[in-house]
């Protein structure tokens, strides 16, 4: 339809805010439930007295507007922060658009942020960030399908995986929106319902984390999901995280966003054809790079080695195709926690205050690189290619040789050190191992990591390998003497 009636827009309106109410798992009062509502109250009976859609949609701004200044009375966190509700702000400033529009006002293609009295626009929801204490994904999910469950039944169900819930059902259409940490769970019980046609996740401590920040920081190190590294490392020094892409028959997730590694075992168990993989999608790369420089002067994007993925290859493209300045690539030629432990090592030092000096890409590998000896024990050797290094006889024996081989690269002795073991569904060997290394070495960390999809898809479950860091002494790569690493 192209044109509506004063009475048919109230209609509309009462009708938008009761399956909005309707929608809503918890719904509060003084957000935009409450300015939706009270503006749809007095709709109708504007309506019923004026047929002038001029007057109607000035008395419904009216309204809006009046209803937009009591939300803080009706929540205490607003009225602390002296502000309005965002939801129901941004409500009010569409009624006054189609009001601006209908008086002849010209559609700005470009607006700048910028209130109608010329002065800035503050945040509108002024609360203290607390993502520690809160979901970590802001997960949607579409389904399409035949007899869907009522809205209800589908809110209860998602009570089990988070909160801030919103469901619409429209005929064989059910949309879900749930902060969880468990986004591929949502994900798979959505599925019984329907067929899923599309799924987001968006990391919510990520947003949070750009909002603490209110100076710049000198350099953000962003790296790729095959990195392994857990949740908090990658909280704690603020590195951003792009993911791969695994792909399980006509479905695609994005790795540890969509797809935790303990999910992705589980359907590895019973799924009928093995995965793939791919590497992240363009748009993906450019917008964690302009994310990231949002946040910093320069970025240091640590990724898979370009001879086990198109990922290097791929931001190199993306790069170009967003033209995204400042942004340097580093080729570790490595995978899982030797990617890991570089992307960390790096923003360490970013956090202690190493400049990256060099606008060429090809530095980036330098700039980490030639501050420390990283070498993986899994067997790649300098140039990213996996070498075979020897075959050891029976499960028993291999933990032990592994170490053996180990100890010979790390001799003599450093006095610091830091190692990661990573496994694919092998916690029992790691831990194992991760109890041998602290009682030998005494490292600066330990870290076990369960492997994502990306490289569990290529290694299959039961295989692990232990990464390392040395500080203060180089080791001698594969092929040129010493002995070699596994």
């Amino acid at each position: 339809r192209t044109t509506a009636t004063a009475p048919e827009i109230a209609r509309a309106i009462r009708l938008g805010a009761d399956r909005l109410c309707e929608s809503l798992d918890d719904p509060r009062e003084g957000t935009i439930l409450t300015v939706a509502r009270e503006a749809a109250l007095a709709a109708e009976p504007v309506a019923r007295e004026t047929g002038d859609i001029r007057e109607f949609m000035r008395r419904l701004l009216e309204e809006g507007e009046a209803a937009l200044a009591r939300t803080p009375e009706l929540m205490a966190v607003l009225k602390e922060a002296g502000v309005v509700d965002a939801g129901g702000k941004g409500f009010v400033r569409m009624l006054e658009g189609v009001v601006r529009y209908i008086h002849g006002d010209p559609v700005l293609t470009d607006a700048s942020a910028v209130e109608p009295s010329g002065q800035p626009v503050f945040a509108a929801a002024g609360m203290d960030v607390a993502s520690e204490r809160d979901f970590q994904y802001c997960t949607e999910v579409l389904v399409r399908g035949d007899g869907l469950p009522p809205a209800n039944e589908v809110r209860a169900a998602m009570h089990a995986f988070g909160g801030s819930t919103v469901v619409a059902l429209m005929g064989d259409i059910l949309k879900i929106h749930v902060h969880t940490d468990t986004p591929d769970a949502v994900f798979s019980y959505a599925s019984r319902w329907g067929r899923v046609d599309s799924t987001k996740a968006e990391d919510m401590r990520v947003q949070h984390r750009r909002l603490r920040h209110t100076s710049r920081r000198a350099v953000t190190i962003v790296t790729d999901s095959s990195a392994d590294l857990p949740d908090s490392v990658l909280d704690r020094y603020g590195i951003a995280l792009v993911p791969l892409q695994v792909i399980f028959g006509s479905t695609t997730f994005r790795d540890r966003v969509e797809l935790k590694p303990e999910e992705f075992y589980r359907r590895l168990r019973g799924a009928t054809e093995l995965p793939t993989t791919s590497q992240p999608t363009p748009a993906a790369l450019i917008q964690a790079f302009r994310d990231a420089r949002q946040e910093a002067d320069e970025v240091v994007a640590v990724l898979l080695g370009s001879n086990l993925s198109g990922t290097f290859a791929s931001a190199q493209a993306a790069i170009r195709a967003g033209g995204v300045q400042g942004v340097h690539l580093v080729d570790t030629r490595l995978a899982s926690l030797g990617v890991g432990m570089l992307a960390l090592r790096g923003a360490e030092l970013a956090e202690m205050g190493w400049r990256f000096r060099s606008g060429r890409i090809s530095r980036g590998k330098a700039w980490l690189a030639g501050m420390l000896d990283v070498k993986p024990v899994l067997s790649f050797d300098t140039d990213g290619h996996v070498v075979p290094i020897e075959r050891v006889r029976g499960r028993e024996n291999l933990e032990e040789r592994v170490l053996v081989l180990l100890d010979a690269r790390l001799t003599p002795r450093p006095r610091k050190v830091r190692f990661g073991v990573a496994h694919a569904e092998a916690p029992e060997a790691a831990e194992r191992i991760r109890a041998a290394l602290v009682r030998k070495y005494q490292p600066q960390d330990c870290f076990v990591s369960l492997a994502t999809g990306v490289l569990g898809t290529h290694v299959g479950p039961g295989a692990w390998g232990i990464f390392y860091q040395v500080e203060d002494g180089l080791t001698t790569p594969v092929g040129q003497g010493g002995p070699p690493h596994e």
